[in-house]
């Protein structure tokens, strides 16, 4: 369990992870929860996370893992609750029935004719005991070895198969009235939820056994702006989607806020001293010389292979959201030859539309199908050479990984050369450059080579390069 004992080493505890997780939790969000928990009390598990959520979590995409780490610091039970002890009492007195075993295969289908019943109804009361009672019965794990979990939600939903009972509950439903098409629908988001609920209890019964900072070190996935763009799943790819037009407004604000307050340039000095002769040579006001606007050209060089796709997607999307903050934009993707897409970066086009039409013309950008980064950045310098100018800055994509072919850093050296700023922003964790095919090192000596692997150093980095 955590450690120390206590509410208040619980919520120290529960802030502690929370900040472990990605999400900024201040101190004064800290004290405003406490203000707010004492207001409202403690009697309620629910008004208990509604109070933490409203006092602790900033952005909507923090809030499931705001809920992950709640459920395990607040669970709603200990061990297998009240419900199923009420449970073992009652079939020990139902007299005259056989022993059965309590896993054995009479349980399982008295369990998923229950199931079937409650998903049917949509009694959520009824699901979330049966999610208990199914890990409890079916995913036991006793006699593993030290250190492995004694639970598993996988075993448990094996043998109950809820996702069989698809077509059971949607017959039920189209019974109380809905269409076929509405009643499968509903009756998959059900037997989703239900799996969900049992992953849950899982969670919760092994943080009772490994504490539930174990758990969260391992099992709670990050908040969606810190999770790394090269393993997303397919929803979180969908959710980073979602999040990028509101996340570049909330970008183009803050530049827009900071270019207004550098409005004022360097002293005017002789404006300054002929104001100052109406007070005897005392300068009480200074005056300034107007800042000369400037917006920066951006190149962006991207790797499109297997490898690295997911990255240089959302990059091109943030910087497609961004385009306004930027004189000219120009965008070209490579694999083992060079390709522009710029002609996608419409004003007014529909980001979904335009990231359909990039991975359409991904195939373009290879000719063998293996990366190659000397001869697709050859193509470029020879095929685009107007694009890099003194006024732009190069922003190159990719892990620097080339099947260990010819680099062409002298070419590269010419574009960082040329370019007014050069990047390159590699998705691959540090501690994996410079090994198997990797040239990092090579590339980064030339241009300037970070780590840029989640949604949050992504739009640190995009931030400082529209400035």
């Amino acid at each position: 369990m955590t450690s120390g004992s206590g509410l208040l080493a619980r919520h120290l505890s529960f802030l502690e992870a929370l900040r472990g997780a990605g999400l900024p939790v201040s101190l004064a969000e800290d004290l405003d929860a406490v203000a707010a928990l004492g207001a409202v009390g403690w009697h309620d598990r629910e008004t208990v996370r509604a109070t933490y959520a409203a006092t602790l979590v900033k952005r909507l995409g923090h809030r499931p893992t705001f809920d992950t780490l709640f459920d395990l610091w607040f669970p709603r039970m200990i061990g297998g609750g009240v419900a199923e002890q009420e449970r073992a009492a009652a079939d020990a007195e139902a007299a005259g029935a056989e022993p059965t075993s309590r896993d054995g295969a009479a349980a399982l289908a008295d369990l998923r004719e229950r199931l079937a019943a409650a998903l049917t109804s949509g009694d959520e009361q009824a699901l979330a005991a049966l999610a208990a009672e199914a890990l409890g019965r079916f995913g036991a794990m006793p006699g593993r070895g030290p250190g492995l979990s004694s639970w598993s939600a996988y075993t448990a939903l094996q043998r109950v198969s809820p996702a069989d009972l698809v077509g059971r509950i949607a017959e039920g439903l189209v019974g109380g009235g809905l269409d076929g098409e509405a009643a499968e629908r509903r009756a998959g988001r059900r037997v989703g939820d239900f799996t969900r609920r049992v992953e849950d209890d899982a969670r919760r019964r092994i943080a009772e056994e490994k504490g539930a900072e174990h758990v969260a070190d391992v099992a709670v996935r990050p908040s969606l702006d810190r999770l790394d763009l090269t393993t997303a799943r397919r929803a979180d790819l969908d959710e980073l989607r979602r999040e990028i037009y509101p996340l570049a407004r909330r970008l183009a604000s803050r530049l827009t806020q900071e270019q207004h307050a550098r409005r004022r340039g360097p002293l005017d000095v002789r404006r300054t001293v002929r104001a100052s002769m109406s007070t005897g040579g005392v300068p009480l006001v200074t005056h300034h010389k107007p800042r000369r606007p400037h917006r920066t050209e951006l190149v962006v060089l991207c790797d499109v292979s297997g490898s690295v796709a997911s990255f240089a997607r959302f990059t091109l999307m943030l910087v497609f959201a961004l385009r306004e903050q930027f004189t000219a934009v120009r965008a070209f993707t490579f694999v083992d030859t060079v390709h522009e897409v710029t002609h996608h970066f419409t004003p007014g086009g529909d980001l979904v539309d335009t990231m359909t039409a990039l991975a359409a013309d991904t195939d373009k950008a290879a000719t063998w199908g293996r990366t190659h980064y000397g001869r697709a950045l050859s193509r470029f310098a020879s095929e685009h050479a107007d694009a890099v100018t003194s006024r732009s800055s190069l922003l190159v994509l990719g892990d620097a990984r080339s099947n260990h072919g010819d680099l062409a850093l002298d070419v590269v050296r010419d574009l960082a050369g040329t370019a007014r700023h050069a990047h390159w922003l590699n998705p691959e964790r540090r501690r994996h450059w410079d090994t198997g095919d990797s040239a990092a090192s090579a590339y980064g000596a030339i241009v300037p080579m970070v780590e840029c692997r989640n949604l949050a150093q992504l739009t640190e980095f995009v931030h400082d390069l529209a400035r």
